[in-house]
């Protein structure tokens, strides 16, 4: 059965959507969760508040509304992302003059847990890339991809969206289209350059035997899909004994914050990784302080010193 797609009361989120995609030109999938959220935020307020007009909404029905989300004990996170939305839509409303005021701009964040993206350490990322066996294509396909993504902090979406022409192997960098189609410049590692050296002359035209645009191809010769590389990396982690849980977005964690560790400045780092705010990327020295205490506390000659009250 096909689901219908809800019907769109206030004319206005329609608007608003076309801004997102126009002028802050968002990914697909980031306007695909804002049109969502407002189509619901929109059906509890002609449902429930009776209301036609977005312009006869206020505060309270914007807290009633808060409130039913938390009574059907969605996630803070899931909470936050329809905030926001719901905020960004009454601050549109206001910025083009279609209301006269912004009835969110009082509403507050709810307050998430801090909790920190896993990591993999140097050793472990070294251990995975080395274990990967590059005697057959696939082989060198996978090697290519996890070198390349270790090299670059690219976002899964974007690696399997790379085309070949993206690659500027000898001035070593290549361009990608990030979040909102802007595009960055990024180096490239020697390890990666020869790993995709190996892929492309002596993998890809046998992997996909039709010439094609795509950088990655699967083993029936179609584009690499973000789900096919996710399990395979999923088992290469296991295979190593890697008991965290990881994703190729952790790839992408291990990057920015071994930078960090290794010296790299702040601004850099936001700008490889297509960071559009720098309070982003900060999360990034809070988890090179955590690693480096758990290194200092795994490694340290003193670490058990005085554990034993005996030696007091």
């Amino acid at each position: 059965m096909i689901k219908k797609e809800k019907e769109i009361i206030f004319y206005e989120i329609t608007d608003f959507i076309y801004y997102l995609e126009d002028e802050k030109r968002l990914s697909k999938n980031t306007i695909i969760a804002y049109k969502t959220d407002l189509l619901e935020y929109q059906d509890f307020l002609v449902k429930y508040q009776h209301i036609d007009n977005v312009c006869d909404i206020d505060k309270d029905m914007i807290l009633k509304y808060l409130a039913s989300l938390k009574r059907a004990e969605l996630a803070k996170r899931t909470i936050n992302r329809k905030i926001i939305a719901i905020k960004n839509f009454h601050k549109f409303l206001y910025n083009e003059k279609i209301c006269k005021n912004d009835v969110s701009y009082y509403i507050d964040l709810p307050k998430l847990d801090s909790k920190l993206p896993t990591v993999l350490s140097e050793e472990e990322i070294n251990k995975m890339i080395n274990s990967i066996d590059t005697s057959d294509i696939i082989g060198k396909r996978n090697r290519a991809m996890l070198e390349l993504l270790y090299s670059s902090g690219l976002r899964i979406s974007e690696l399997i969206d790379l085309k070949i022409g993206d690659l500027h192997m000898n001035e070593k960098y290549l361009n990608v289209i990030g979040k909102g189609d802007k595009e960055r410049i990024i180096p490239i590692g020697e390890m990666a350059i020869v790993a995709l050296r190996d892929y492309i002359e002596n993998a890809r035209s046998k992997i996909s035997k039709k010439p094609g645009q795509w950088l990655f191809y699967n083993y029936q010769g179609n584009k690499m899909s973000r789900q096919g590389f996710f399990k395979y990396l999923k088992k290469l982690a296991l295979d190593n004994g890697i008991t965290k849980n990881i994703s190729p977005h952790t790839i992408r964690h291990s990057f920015a914050t071994h930078l960090l560790a290794n010296g790299a400045d702040l601004r850099i780092v936001q700008e490889l990784l297509g960071h559009e705010d720098i309070s982003t990327t900060q999360i990034y020295t809070h988890i090179d302080k955590s690693h480096l205490k758990e290194m200092y506390l795994n490694t340290h000659p003193l670490k058990n010193k005085g554990e034993d009250k005996n030696e007091i």
